[in-house]
């Protein structure tokens, strides 16, 4: 498969939508524009970030955030609170269990279910 060509069916922000998994692992593709992310965090599970293209800010709490760039990865350590934004439209690839949800115990206009990430 090739992750580009499956972007264009992504058609909302923060909507994430499993491509593939591996083991127990969801691999997700998502584009972000605007800061609609709330603070949050996943009590047992890291969550990588790939950026695929464009430019995204990754917050840590009490840390200063992070630009990330196409190319650039990124770990989120679990029970670490976080959130991301992107002022133009960015797209990534997420890797994360199974079990992870999408804004952990936050609930927010953009959560997700799985069902609603399926592919």
């Amino acid at each position: 498969m090739n992750v580009k060509e499956q972007l264009i069916g992504v058609k909302d922000y923060f909507t994430p939508r499993i491509i593939t998994e591996v083991n127990d692992q969801y691999v997700k593709i998502a584009k972000i524009k605007g800061q609609e992310v709330p603070w949050h965090n996943h009590d047992n599970e890291d969550e990588l970030f790939y950026i695929i293209e464009g430019e995204l800010l990754m917050e840590i709490d009490n840390e200063a955030g992070i630009t990330m760039k196409a190319g650039d990865l990124f770990v989120v350590p679990k029970g670490v609170n976080h959130r991301v934004s992107s002022i133009d439209e960015c797209s990534i690839m997420l890797i994360e269990t199974k079990t992870t949800k999408h804004t952990g115990e936050v609930e927010s206009s953009i959560t997700k279910s799985i069902q609603d990430q399926s592919y």
